[in-house]
């Protein structure tokens, strides 16, 4: 479950450990959180292993531990990890408590354990009912489920807690258009419009019109965000303008947010599908390959996939199939580029 959640508490552990008082004590495990942060998880878990043999606090080395297996995707060790690390609790419930009771839920999710995902977000709302955090993560999975009368009532709980956390309630949107519930989610944006958009920004307010798919109102929203909004307004309003059929204004969009804010991989793999669907497939492997240079960019393997894609467009069939033959060394688990592969063998 990739959310905002797990990643503002996993940010919160690793200050409050790194800040906070018992640092010497707990030498090796500050340590090992420093490298967590650095997602350097092999080193961390090194670290853990070292203050295991310190004698340094067991809850902290056993959640370290847990979110240390968790960047390496081993999700049974970690929610191992999470579950040991709850049972050196005193009994006296604190915030470290609820935070691993977040990342345990997380593990089990990942693993495919909804039942028990559910039930630790049973847990932290039966003892904090206004965890709207919790409430969100539990409709979560039963949207996916196809319980969605359980899932609104969540989503209902969410709102009603704090009904100005517009990010949110676009969350909660996407959830349920993922899960096939489009016309549901877009009654959550609607209500909110109707209720009065004052306290919207335009970024907001232009957001939730994408959505509604009106287009006519996102665009004029959205181009009076563009300069205060960051990319992401950058990315809805030139986006707005491809779905309105409008390729090259969306393009000028794109390089002027580019040309003022340098580079930015996410702006550039959008410059790059625009100019591909345009049927400028050299101007769009020039984008990606300029995103895919820059360190860190969060998205390579998306950015991967689309310069190969480019290359195919432009019958570099050769350069395609090398290209290709990288990636799957980096991405072994992707079924559809390895058909794709045997394909370009025959070209």
């Amino acid at each position: 479950m990739k959310n905002r959640c797990y990643r503002a508490v996993l940010a919160a552990a690793i200050a409050v450990l790194l800040t906070g008082c018992g640092a010497d004590k707990n030498e090796n495990v500050t340590k090992g959180m420093e490298a967590v942060a650095a997602l350097e998880y092999d080193s961390a878990l090194e670290s853990f292993e070292a203050a295991k043999e310190a004698g340094e606090d067991e809850r902290l080395i056993y959640r370290g531990t847990g979110l240390a297996y968790m960047g390496k995707t081993m999700y049974g060790e970690a929610a191992q990890s999470f579950e040991a690390a709850l049972g050196c609790s005193d009994g006296r419930i604190g915030s470290m408590d609820y935070d691993v009771n977040y990342y345990l839920a997380t593990a089990y999710y990942k693993q495919g354990q909804m039942a028990k995902a559910i039930e630790v977000y049973n847990a932290i709302t039966a003892l904090k009912p206004q965890e709207k955090d919790a409430y969100y993560l539990r409709g979560v999975i039963y949207a996916q489920q196809g319980n969605l009368d359980q899932a609104k009532e969540d989503f209902n709980r969410v709102i009603s807690l704090d009904g100005s956390d517009y990010d949110r309630l676009i969350e909660i949107y996407n959830v349920l258009a993922g899960s096939g519930y489009k016309q549901a989610g877009q009654e959550y944006l609607q209500a909110a419009m109707d209720a009065g958009t004052k306290g919207m920004t335009n970024f907001e307010k232009g957001r939730i019109c994408y959505y509604l798919e009106d287009y006519e109102n996102a665009k004029t929203y959205l181009e009076k965000a563009r300069d205060d909004s960051g990319y992401e307004a950058v990315l809805f309003l030139g986006k707005t303008h491809e779905i309105l059929g409008d390729n090259n204004y969306a393009i000028s969009v794109y390089n002027t947010f580019l040309e003022s804010s340098g580079p930015n991989a996410q702006v550039l793999n959008q410059l790059g599908l625009c100019r591909m669907a345009a049927g400028d497939y050299s101007g769009a492997l020039t984008a990606f390959r300029n995103a895919i240079n820059i360190e860190n960019n969060g998205m390579m393997q998306v950015l991967k996939m689309n310069e190969i894609v480019a290359c195919e467009n432009l019958k570099d069939y050769k350069g395609a199939a090398s290209l290709l033959n990288t990636y799957l060394k980096t991405y072994p688990d992707d079924e559809e580029a390895k058909r794709e592969y045997i394909f370009l063998q025959t070209r």
